[in-house]
């Protein structure tokens, strides 16, 4: 069976796999559809520094299950819809002693540090898999990336008194706004491109900034009468917008924080003791699936709108590629393993 492995940095390549054979404990995934992800297009370009190389892609999953070993409990069957969590913790370090797996020191995700679900079957243990009765292919998918978005929601202890800022919307930033929106809290949606932030309208934030028109600062300012935001989450990973964040959120705040920045980045320490404000890391996700599957089963998120383009395998990588060259528009690219033959 063919696989899609990011080789080198700016290289991929489509080689032939073993089918994997299931054991106790595991379930044998027919893979139908796996979106691509920032940490994929960051891998190609050299900018992730977890990323090994060579490595079969992809994390964000929709699969059926195909085959269950021995000694997996009841409740599974052939046939059904899921998707997966793609972590693998060690289970002794102090972030997996204290219950925080997402962290684990040694986390290895699927498609950077083992290898992803962009062919066409994986095996995993049962316990990573999620059942779905309503959601498609697609929508299954789709799952992943919006829990490190719950996530980041969740880190920020956002309630529905709160004013949130989420500066970046790409899948995972949608994911953030999803979750705040959801959560009843005022949503303040910035981005340079304007085809995310009709995105985020139907998503149903309050406010949207085109920041290559006007200032961030600027912007929270006067949607926030001076106070600023409660909640800034930074879902970009630079560090103009890192420092930006911690500026311009308001006092005794908290910032989140997603992205990874490709700079060090230098504070103004007086800023963040001045304003008694938070400043957290959030990674991965810990027990969000369930309520993202239970948010996308409600139809509440414009999934067709997010999908910016869609591939067959023989086409990922020069898809990943393109994306590499010009990330304008682009939400979602997914890669469609039932358009072509297995072989």
């Amino acid at each position: 069976m063919k696989a899609l492995f990011l080789t080198a940095i700016g290289e991929t390549e489509v080689r032939d796999i073993e089918k994997p054979e299931v054991t106790a404990g595991q379930l044998l995934l027919k893979i139908s559809k796996v979106g691509f992800c920032g940490g994929d297009l960051n891998g190609f370009k050299g900018l992730f520094e977890l990323q090994e190389y060579p490595n079969v892609l992809g994390h964000e999953v929709g699969a059926t299950i195909e085959a269950i070993g021995a000694e997996v409990p009841d409740g599974f069957r052939v046939g059904q819809q899921v998707t997966v969590y793609p972590y693998l913790n060690c289970g002794t370090c102090i972030s997996c002693r204290k219950g925080r797996r997402n962290a684990c020191q040694d986390n290895k995700t699927m498609g950077v540090r083992r290898p992803g679900a962009m062919t066409r079957y994986i095996t995993l243990p049962y316990t990573d898999v999620y059942v779905s009765e309503h959601l498609s292919m697609t929508e299954l998918a789709l799952v992943e990336p919006l829990t490190v978005g719950f996530h980041a929601v969740a880190r920020g202890r956002v309630t529905a008194q709160d004013r949130v800022a989420v500066i970046g919307c790409g899948i995972v930033g949608m994911g953030a706004i999803a979750s705040a929106v959801n959560r009843g809290a005022e949503v303040i949606a910035l981005d340079l491109d304007e085809t995310k932030l009709a995105i985020a309208r139907k998503i149903g934030v309050a406010h949207t900034v085109n920041t290559s028109q006007e200032s961030l600062e600027e912007a929270l300012a006067r949607i926030t009468q001076g106070d600023g935001p409660d909640v800034i989450i930074e879902a970009v990973g630079s560090h103009i917008t890192y420092r930006a964040a911690v500026e311009a959120v308001a006092y005794t705040g908290r910032v989140v924080c997603i992205g990874y920045a490709k700079k060090a980045v230098e504070f103004n320490t007086g800023v963040f003791v001045r304003k008694e404000i938070e400043i957290v890391g959030s990674r991965n996700c810990t027990d969000e699936f369930p309520e993202v599957i239970a948010y996308l089963e409600a139809g509440k998120f414009p999934v067709e709108e997010v999908l910016s383009r869609v591939v067959p395998l023989s086409e990922s990588g020069a898809a990943l590629a393109d994306w590499a060259a010009n990330a304008q528009g682009i939400v979602k690219i997914m890669v469609d393993l039932d358009a072509e033959s297995d072989e």
